[in-house]
């Protein structure tokens, strides 16, 4: 993607005059028109999502075209690159090509031939209804495709059919060979030194041991050891009731419950935001020594949720290609749609940071003794 330079160098003219408007007032290299307007033609210009190729064929899909079926392959309903950036693509819709009495009112997304279709960060699906009049135009923000869910795991097998409850395991013992034997309301996997596991499997990019209790013991409260197979050596008892799943973690010491949200693989390094501002969308926006990283504005949607200390964060992955390059960057935080909070952190992408958001400010925390101090009015 082809750099632009140019607004940090007006942010730098700016500051220097006294009374120099706020970046409220700015216009971002994305919102700038790229097309020309069309007599009695609705002009729709889309700001793409962040991985979004060049190359990529996308159409404009929805009931005024037939969907999907019917409108991908028919260059009417095929967006064009903008010339000058890659950030911003355009349609061109005549309201006569429309079929069956329905219109871009009626709702419509976007399909990518190469990364599927439109898709919230909940994996949803998407629908506009914004629509220009004949002749005038309109932005559009695009979310992500739904590529961007696909988890490549070719040695991943799928999850199997489980007798009863199971008993996830990472299994950080150092035990060669493990067993799981269990007392108390009956001795429900046998004889000492119990049952050995029942098989493996990977569920996201976590790889456990697995134990099926046995639909027959549901309900039974058992004491579970944890040993290296009549081997001599044990783990402290551990309690559980026979009524749902458990995620564990062997140590050499002893048993502790396992968080399975806890283990997510980053790009680089991570912006964190607790987002108690109440807004509909989340984007995150960088300008600085590089404008536009990650994306033009209103810049990147958030990579993904993740639980930390019962604190759930929004979080954006800054890309392991920007971090510990020394880069400046300011981050601004905004919904899309003209609310944002500006400068919520100004560093050079060498640290994961951990942010409080409200409506109109923002605060860097510490997670390990943050408590969140209510939501935003």
């Amino acid at each position: 993607m082809k750099k632009r330079y140019f607004i940090g160098m007006l942010l730098s003219l700016l500051m220097l005059l006294p009374g120099a408007c706020s970046k409220e007032e700015i216009t971002f290299d994305s919102e700038l028109p790229r097309f020309e307007l069309r007599e009695g033609y609705q002009l729709l210009e889309v700001i793409v999502p962040w991985g979004t190729f060049a190359d990529d064929e996308i159409y404009i899909v929805g009931d005024f075209n037939g969907g999907e079926e019917k409108a991908v392959g028919d260059p009417r309903w095929l967006l064009q690159k903008a010339p000058d950036t890659d950030a911003k693509w355009g349609i061109y819709i005549n309201p006569a090509d429309c079929i069956d009495g329905y219109t871009l009112a009626d709702g419509y997304t976007f399909y990518n031939v190469q990364q599927g279709i439109e898709r919230t960060l909940e994996n949803e699906p998407v629908i506009h209804h914004e629509v220009p009049a004949p002749g005038e135009r309109i932005n559009v923000i695009l979310y992500r495709w739904a590529d961007y869910f696909k988890v490549d795991e070719p040695d991943t097998p799928d999850e199997p059919e489980h007798d009863g409850y199971v008993i996830y395991v990472v299994d950080n013992s150092g035990y060669d060979d493990l067993a799981l034997y269990a007392w108390g309301d009956a001795e429900c996997f046998g004889g000492w030194p119990g049952i050995a596991p029942t098989g493996e499997v990977v569920k996201d990019g976590v790889r456990y041991k697995y134990f099926d209790t046995g639909a027959a013991n549901e309900g039974l409260n058992e004491n579970l050891i944890f040993n290296n197979n009549n081997g001599g050596q044990q783990l402290p008892d551990y309690n559980v009731t026979l009524n749902q799943d458990f995620y564990l973690e062997l140590t050499p010491d002893g048993v502790v419950e396992f968080d399975p949200s806890s283990v997510v693989e980053h790009d680089g390094y991570t912006v964190y935001v607790n987002n108690l501002s109440g807004w509909n969308e989340l984007y995150l926006y960088m300008w600085g020594d590089v404008n536009d990283l990650n994306g033009a504005w209103p810049g990147m949607a958030p990579t993904g949720t993740q639980k930390i200390n019962g604190v759930e964060y929004t979080y954006f992955d800054l890309g392991a290609a920007n971090c510990d390059q020394g880069l400046t960057e300011h981050i601004i935080l905004n919904d899309g749609n003209g609310k944002q909070v500006d400068d919520v952190v100004v560093f050079a992408l060498d640290r994961d940071v951990y942010v409080e958001l409200k409506a109109g400010s923002a605060r860097e925390i510490d997670p390990a003794d943050y408590e969140p101090e209510g939501d935003s009015e």
